[in-house]
């Protein structure tokens, strides 16, 4: 039941879309989405900082005012 699953999965795209890009990023090696760092996008790279900028952030905040070494009032 299951031997042919990651066969199959690897013969058809998910998307149709999906196809297209496949088609287009294999002819030129040097498009701009082969620059593409971890297959982010600046605009998502710069969300994903700025949430783990918040997130020390807040961690940091609790582990303070769980210390004791900042207080609310």
């Amino acid at each position: 039941m299951f031997d042919n699953l990651r066969e199959q999965a690897n013969s058809t795209p998910f998307y149709e879309d999906e196809a297209q890009f496949q088609s287009v990023e294999g002819t030129n090696p040097t498009s701009p989405t082969s620059s593409r760092f971890l297959g982010m996008s600046p605009i998502q790279r710069f969300v994903i900082s700025v949430m783990l900028m918040i997130m020390v952030c807040a961690i940091g905040a609790m582990f303070l005012l769980v210390t004791g070494k900042f207080g609310l009032f």
